[in-house]
């Protein structure tokens, strides 16, 4: 049986107190949950020798949680994962315009997305379920959304994440988390060493401003096939313009199937195996950390030193006829479920 605890985390500036949610298995991996973006705070499992560490980036106080600077760790995104193209789409003929915090993009819900609100949470059978309530014309998105994510911990180390969203006008969503691995442990250093596997046969190009293209372009051939293993860091410094744009991987995967992605660090044995009913999963390689982070162990964050496998629809759907719909209506109700396993190889 899961045990699940609760405990304060922290308060923001107006006295609300943030709480931090611990489910805990049968062999002592477990999982930390913050109200606080519905947020993955760490996930503690087993190397080969059975030693138990935090294989998530994160912070050690709510500070680092809501410091401007926080790439997202661990973060669940909404209204809609991933980048909108200048911050405006059209439904049902009305142009509707979003608060943009990327140049002229809106990446991960705006200014202030699902990753930067305040959940309520409630414990259920193996988990915790939050919840969170977004108004018609938050960051600009229209219709008021009832979002729901629950988050189970199972004795076999499987990390299971359901969502659900209801509106009441037609709006889009796709939701997500974003936490960041490190296999060898969080602070432990480079991933480029860790051994990845995509179920993809193809990706989504973007420009300059890491707005899909609208092309689905086969891997074959190129550094983005990971359909058997590679290291991540193994064709990093290949002639390929698209790793240019971001010095490495921030692109979205066509998936072939719901088993989405393994990685494997070959250092401690731990593996990660994601499946999901998603139909994509932006892989990203840590381009951006620069070691002015400092995480849960005190150590630098610097590039490359955690790796992102982000279920999702595509980016910039809205905009894209032919990518796959995120249009919620009344009526309907959004769901979406992925899990991490966690297993140890040899």
């Amino acid at each position: 049986m899961t045990r699940i605890d609760s405990s304060p985390f922290g308060a923001l500036a107006d006295g609300t107190v943030i709480e931090k949610w611990t489910l805990t298995n049968a062999s002592g991996a477990s999982v930390s949950i913050l109200t606080w973006g519905a947020t993955i705070q760490s996930v503690l499992v087993p190397d080969r020798d059975g030693a138990l560490g935090n294989v998530t980036l994160g912070f050690s106080d709510l500070a680092g949680y809501i410091d401007p600077a926080n790439p997202y760790f661990g973060s669940t995104i909404g209204r809609y994962g991933n980048r909108i193209a200048n911050g405006t789409f059209t439904l049902d003929g009305q142009v509707h315009k979003l608060t943009q915090n990327e140049g002229e993009t809106t990446l991960h819900g705006g200014v202030r997305g699902f990753d930067k609100r305040v959940w309520s949470a409630e414990a259920v059978t193996g988990g915790v379920r939050l919840k969170h309530f977004s108004p018609d014309g938050e960051e600009g998105f229209p219709g008021a959304v009832e979002t729901t994510v629950t988050f189970g911990l199972d004795d076999e180390n499987r990390l299971r994440i359901d969502y659900h969203a209801t509106t009441d006008q037609a709006t889009v969503v796709s939701l997500t988390n974003h936490a960041y691995w490190n296999l060898a442990g969080e602070g432990s250093g480079t991933i480029n060493d860790h051994l990845l596997k995509i179920n993809a046969g193809h990706f989504t190009p973007v420009d300059a401003t890491l707005i899909p293209t609208g092309e689905l372009t086969p891997v074959a051939g190129t550094p983005f096939d990971f359909r058997t293993v590679h290291a991540i860091g193994e064709r990093l410094h290949e002639d390929d313009p698209q790793l240019a744009f971001g010095l490495g991987y921030d692109h979205n995967y066509v998936l072939s199937g719901p088993e989405a992605a393994v990685v494997r660090d070959p250092r401690t044995g731990r593996q990660l195996a994601i499946e999901t009913t998603e139909p994509g999963l932006q892989f990203y390689s840590g381009n951006f950390l620069d070691g002015k982070l400092r995480g849960t162990s005190g150590r630098q964050y610097r590039q490359s030193d955690a790796f992102a496998l982000e279920t999702q629809h595509f980016p910039d759907s809205p905009n894209q006829p032919d990518f796959p719909s995120t249009v919620l209506r009344p009526g309907e109700t959004y769901t979406s479920t992925t899990i991490h396993t966690f297993s140890v190889v040899d």
